[in-house]
């Protein structure tokens, strides 16, 4: 099993949009159980709010929901429990560092960088683009999804093997 965290400033528009996305793909691809996916906050000013309203409208434009999610801030235990932390730009890591200090195992790292064009991801609360956010946002998650697909396939698979032979 592969425990991602999505991260941004508030968790209520890219990282949310983001943890959407890559549930999608997975329940697509039939290797939901293979995966924990969710998202958090740098900050605590949005605790508990609901994804922002345009958010949950590009993401419903493309077919996802994501009724029940609510905002929760990052915290050092996410850290312990994830293994890879997906940051939306370079101020979500530089925010992280001072709630965790490091990264010793090399889990962070910005949701681009899996691309072939790798920057941050402007925030739409303050661009209002939405649109281009999700561009960006998809391309970024369905990179990571790409690359963990093929070992989320063979895990499954070898597990099923197993438990037919039981």
């Amino acid at each position: 099993m592969k425990h991602i965290l999505f991260v941004c400033h508030g968790n209520i528009c890219r990282s949310p949009m983001a943890e959407f996305i890559m549930k999608k793909m997975a329940r697509t691809e039939g290797v939901t159980e293979w995966f924990d996916i969710a998202s958090a906050a740098t900050s605590n000013e949005e605790a508990g709010n609901p994804v922002y309203p345009m958010a949950r409208l590009e993401l419903a434009e493309h077919g996802i929901g994501c009724m029940g999610k609510t905002s929760r801030q990052f915290t050092p235990d996410d850290y312990q429990k994830y293994d890879m932390i997906l940051c939306m730009e370079q101020s979500n890591i530089n925010s992280l560092m001072q709630i965790i200090d490091s990264d010793p195992d090399n889990k962070i790292s910005l949701l681009l960088d899996h691309t072939d064009r790798p920057h941050d991801i402007a925030d739409p609360w303050y661009t209002r683009d939405f649109r281009a956010a999700w561009k960006d946002i998809y391309a970024g998650v369905k990179a990571v999804f790409d690359s963990l697909l093929p070992q989320a396939k063979a895990d499954l698979a070898s597990s099923a093997a197993h438990d037919t032979a039981d």
